[in-house]
């Protein structure tokens, strides 16, 4: 499975008064990181796509004002309605922080539906 990497530079709005990264926005850089990875990505007509319904971050080392970091996005495993994400925040060589992501594939009801053939090639 191809790792996406996403450039991405702490600014001071997403940092404390101490310039540490806030908890919080982990989730807003990796929604970043997920929307570039998916940017090419055509829904059939009147799905909804894909929603986070489970996630899971583990913090190891903070973030800091004007940090330049990577976040990669890799799908670690498919099945048929869902898929689970894995992404790292990464300075240099330190991996500051992995989340874990379930994401489910819904259609225009709301309801689960199977991830369409040509969407599985983006998680394969």
């Amino acid at each position: 499975m191809t790792v996406h990497k996403f450039h991405f530079q702490i600014a001071y709005a997403d940092t404390d008064a101490g310039g540490i990264a806030y908890h919080g926005r982990y989730i807003e850089m990796a929604e970043r990181a997920r929307m570039d990875w998916s940017r090419n990505i055509k829904l059939p007509d009147g799905d909804l796509g894909f929603v986070v319904r489970e996630l899971d971050i583990k913090y190891n080392k903070p973030l800091l004002l004007a940090d330049d970091i990577i976040i990669e996005t890799q799908p670690i495993s498919v099945g048929g309605a869902s898929a689970k994400i894995e992404q790292r925040f990464i300075r240099d060589t330190d991996v500051c922080a992995v989340m874990h992501i379930k994401i489910a594939y819904l259609g225009h009801d709301m309801r689960p539906r199977p991830i369409p053939e040509q969407l599985m090639e983006l998680l394969k």
